[in-house]
This record gives structure tokens, sequence and C-alpha cells, in this order.
């Protein structure tokens, strides 16, 4: 099927956006903290055309996605619909609250960005939206500014209160390197990876979605820790021992945010790849026994990953509760490393994939 064949005209324009992978820091965006992602080579396509099928004056939207065979219609009376279209109709909301006329519309969505691994796919989904609609109808807006319409979509209309890191990234890093993001004034920055070193990412199959898991729920939680400790947000401690007053289990999800934060920090400051590593080992034991988003099957793929020769550390990327797992490894090496780990994971009962075999972002690569 193209976009021909399914609306019976050609599109206007198209854009696309990629998924991301977050080499150190988890659960950190929604404290105004640090964060360390990357673009990963898959991406998601959206066409645009204009549709004519309006009913009595409101907007009738058109919605098809290619991957999953699925077609919906959004007439505008209030109503958000659920699955895929939540996400582009939020887009067309936000836009419209912010004082844009958005028409009717017909939209074709193609994507290589894997559903339920933790990479993204949904801010790929409304960052390419909403840049297919600024090309369109040649919206005044920047990438910033798209990153804070997406998330704005993901909150508002598809239920995850969602930080920005995934939106920021999709709209603003690259494939050749590191966005650094603070996450309270967006100050970025891109980066390299140490000498002698690429990131390989690896599926757990085990599918998750946020809007299903605890996430918000560890949102809350940081808040509520937040507020007891007298700060805006996590972000403004810098102690861990400061967490140590908290109950649990807000004690152990500050603690996790305040020591991920310094994990990024320190990074920023230049590593070698065996301390890289080393962060991200840490990190992983931090999301996985005080924030408590990991599951059996992503530490069983870390811990696999982890004492491989060749590999510098290993962590669960994206939020949790399944989804993918990201090394950081010698350079040349991960072909290798990949086949090694997924006939032992296989061995321990579980079925996993690569899912990006090798991203170089330095200056050896």
């Amino acid at each position: 099927m193209d976009f021909q064949q399914v609306f019976g005209q050609p599109p206007e324009t198209k854009a696309s956006a990629p998924g991301r992978v977050n080499l150190l820091g988890e659960h950190t965006d929604y404290n105004d903290g640090f964060v360390l992602p990357t673009a990963i080579p898959q991406s998601t396509t959206v066409q645009l055309g204009y549709s004519s099928d309006a009913c009595g004056g409101l907007r009738h939207h058109h919605f098809y996605s290619e991957n999953l065979n699925e077609q919906m219609g959004i007439l505008d009376i209030n109503h958000t619909p659920s699955g895929f279209g939540s996400y582009i109709f939020g887009c067309i909301e936000v836009l419209q609250k912010a004082g844009y006329t958005i028409p009717s519309l017909c939209v074709y969505v193609q994507s290589s960005v894997p559903i339920g691994s933790g990479l993204s796919s949904s801010a790929a989904l409304e960052v390419a939206t909403l840049r297919a609609i600024r090309q369109l109808l040649n919206l005044p807006i920047n990438d910033v500014e798209i990153a804070q319409f997406a998330q704005q979509a993901e909150i508002h209309y598809a239920g995850v209160q969602c930080g920005i890191m995934d939106q920021m990234a999709s709209s603003l890093a690259d494939t050749e390197h590191i966005l650094f993001l603070d996450t309270r004034t967006l100050e970025r920055r891109v980066m390299l990876l140490p000498d002698n070193a690429e990131i390989l990412v690896i599926d757990s199959g085990v599918p998750r979605t946020l809007a299903s898991s605890s996430y918000n729920q560890r949102r809350a939680e940081c808040e509520e820790a937040a507020r007891s400790l007298g700060v805006k947000a996590l972000r403004d401690i810098t102690d861990a021992e400061v967490t140590e007053k908290l109950p649990e289990p807000l004690r152990r999800r500050a603690r996790h945010v305040v020591t991920e934060n310094n994990r990024v920090l320190e990074v920023l400051q230049g590593v070698t790849s065996e301390r890289f590593g080393e962060l991200m080992n840490a990190s992983h034991a931090s999301l996985r026994s005080d924030y408590e988003v990991s599951v059996p099957a992503l530490d069983t793929l870390v811990e696999l990953l982890q004492k491989t020769p060749g590999v510098y550390g290993a962590r669960l990327t994206g939020a949790g509760f399944g989804g993918a797992c990201v090394a950081l490894v010698k350079s040349g090496q991960s072909k290798d490393i990949a086949t090694h780990v997924l006939e032992q994971y296989k061995q321990a009962g579980y079925t996993g994939q690569i899912l990006v075999p090798s991203l170089e972002l330095s200056d050896a690569a």
C-alpha cells in the first residue's frame, strides 16, 4: 500500500524523524536532569495531504499506519483516538491550541523504529508528524518548539507524563554524536564517544508501552520526594546522602535520580571507555534496585553483556519495564559480541534480536 492507494491522491509533503537510544541519564528528564541520547538509523516517515472530507464544518482527519495496516477516521469532536492515532491527533491539537489553524488532513505513517523496545517510536512519530505539518503549512516553528509540542502531545493525548528527552533527541540529535541535554534549561552540546568504542543495541524480546506501565507512578514518586526535600526538582539535589532522610520507596527513587545525574555530569567532563562502561553498569544496577524498572529478561541480557570480553558496560535503555539494552563495546567487535550473547540469552530461555548492530561516534571510528 502507498499514500495514493489509501487516500486516492498523491501526498503533498513528507518528513522523517529518527528514533533514539539513551546511553546514560534515565528517568532524569522529568526531574529537570541531564541525559545523553543519540539518534539511531531507524526512523519514522509521515506523508501528508489535505482531506476534503469535512462534516458539518468539522475537521475530519484520516490516519493510516503501514506497519500496523490500520486506518482510522477522526472526526474533530474532542474525542481522542487510541493507539497510534492518539500521537498524531495530539500533535494536531497542540498546534491548534497554540493558535495555528490546521485543516483536515490525510496522514500516512511508515516506520522502521521498533515499537515497544524503548527506542522512542512515539517521539519519532510525533516529531515526524509535526515536521510534516510545518512543511505543509509553512509554520514558523523551530526544532526546539517541535520537541516541546511533541512532548505536550504525548502528555495530554497519549497519557504519558514524559520528560522532554525523547522528543529533543528525535528533533535535534544525529547518528554521529551523543547529545548532552540539560532538560531544565535545554542547554545542549554534541559529544563523541571515547576512543575505541561503539554502541550496540539489543532487544530483550519483552515489549512494553509506557501508558500501561508504572512510568507515571515513578514520576509522581519523584515529585513527592522533591516536595519533601524542599526543592523544585530532584535535579537540585547533588549529594545522594540527602535522600537518606526520605521514607521508602521515595528514598531509593530519589537516590537513583541524584546518582544518575552525577554519572552524566562525570561523562561530560571526559572519561575513558572503561570508565564510561563502569558508569553504565552502575546506572543499570540503580535502575534495577532503586528505581525498580527492570525485568528479569533485561537483567539477564545486561549481565551476559557485562561479563563478555570486549564489553565496557551495558544497561537497559529507555524507561525500562521491558524493551532494549545498550552496550558500549570495543570498536569492530559488536557483531561477534552480539552473536555470542544472543546464543547465551537463548539458552537462558529468552529470545532477543540486534536492533542497532554498530553505531560509531568517536574520532577513531
